[in-house]
């Protein structure tokens, strides 16, 4: 049965939350907060914070700042992942990853489907890995932050959460590459 291993010590990982739009500010960051909120919570780390305008070189920089970064272990980010003509979110993930995570928004838009039914289809929601580091992209509402956090990113970073998480594979993220001794 899967669930937390209460055995296992509890390791933070250091968030960083990217919210994606041209109209919201910090104060106005309703999704960026229950992201921020809920990490902390967890007894994650925010490692940082920062809002990009819809626009994939601003996205596709902010997260090559990040990945460069050894400090910072994933990014989740808040909107941009419609289907509308400013909704560039998953085109600029996808110039960075080097892995994708295809199952993340599959299952994103099953449990999203309990909740909001079809509308659920209109989500590109995606993830992947980049030079060590984890990449979630989330829908920019306020419903689908808490769905994607409570129901999958709160358990596969819990290096606790059996039978497996994101959280035990972090050391191994990078294995691929190697350094002339």
């Amino acid at each position: 049965m899967p669930g937390i291993d209460e055995n296992i010590t509890f390791h933070p990982i250091n968030i960083a939350v990217l919210t994606v739009s041209d109209s919201r500010s910090l104060a106005e960051d309703r999704s960026g907060d229950i992201l921020v909120e809920r990490l902390t919570k967890a007894g994650h780390k925010l490692a940082d914070r920062a809002i990009v305008k819809d626009d994939v070189p601003a996205i596709v920089g902010q997260l090559k700042s990040w990945i460069a970064d050894a400090a910072i272990e994933a990014v989740i980010s808040t909107g941009g992942t419609g289907v509308t003509g400013r909704d560039v979110t998953p085109e600029a993930f996808a110039q960075v990853y080097e892995k994708e995570i295809a199952g993340f928004g599959e299952v994103f838009r099953q449990i999203s489907f309990k909740f909001i039914g079809t509308s659920t289809i209109q989500s590109r929601a995606t993830a992947g890995v980049a030079g060590g580091t984890y990449l979630f992209a989330l829908p920019g509402s306020p419903g689908a932050c808490r769905d994607g956090w409570d129901h999958i990113l709160k358990d596969q970073l819990d290096i606790r959460y059996r039978p497996c998480n994101f959280a035990e594979l972090l050391p191994r993220l990078q294995e691929h590459v190697h350094t002339d001794a």
